[in-house]
């Protein structure tokens, strides 16, 4: 994909994730991999509804910036901490989707395996320690997660979701939040049922087969 080509994917992104209120205001970011040690990245400060693919900037592997007319994001040491946890990687998203938020508040977790379509695409959801938001604490806390899952809530704090592009990172976002919201009615009827440790061994067989053959993957 060429640097063009991820400047708009990254503004498409971006105004999804405004439209879907998984931000607001000014919240949130979005990184893409340009190649060794050059990242494109979502400025500081500026509403990701309504991004044009100048605005955003290139930074490097240290977080600082290269070209661009905005300001690195802090939190842009959370998605080097990703990147430099998986190799494989090349684009990382930041959102604060408010059902996920809200049951993380009241202490609900997403780890446990509920959603069978959700443990075929994510595994399970763990859920970061408290990070002081805007500082490099967040790095720290997602490093051991994020090597082994593609989406992690951050405590109180929102999600990190990571994939083979900004869309397909966005994507994983969403399906935070929508399970998020099963995941809260169940809750609100008072039986959650767990799918077994056989159940969960065959869905995540199934998902392996299904990423084999993704372009997504």
């Amino acid at each position: 994909m060429t640097e063009t080509e991820l400047r708009d994917m990254i503004c498409e992104v971006g105004r999804r994730m405004y439209e879907k209120d998984m931000v607001a205001a000014t919240d949130g970011n979005i990184s893409a991999r340009l190649g060794p040690n050059r990242f494109l990245c979502t400025p500081s400060g500026v509403s990701k509804g309504f991004m044009h693919p100048s605005d955003l900037i290139i930074a490097n592997g240290q977080g600082e910036k290269i070209t661009g007319n905005g300001r690195v994001t802090t939190e842009f040491f959370t998605h080097l901490a990703a990147y430099e946890e998986r190799p494989d990687i090349e684009a990382v998203v930041h959102g604060h989707p408010p059902m996920a938020t809200a049951l993380m508040i009241a202490g609900h977790g997403m780890a446990e395996p509920v959603i069978p379509e959700l443990v075929m695409a994510l595994g399970t959801i763990p859920t970061a320690a408290y990070a002081t938001p805007g500082s490099r604490e967040g790095s720290g806390v997602i490093r051991d997660l994020i090597r082994r899952h593609d989406a992690v809530l951050i405590d109180r704090h929102g999600a990190v979701t990571v994939g083979a592009s900004p869309l397909d990172a966005y994507f994983k976002l969403e399906k935070v939040e929508h399970s998020a919201l099963i995941y809260w009615a169940a809750h609100a009827l008072g039986n959650v049922r767990i799918l077994d440790d056989t159940q969960v061994a065959r869905l995540r067989q199934s998902g392996s087969n299904y990423h084999e053959q993704s372009d997504l993957a």
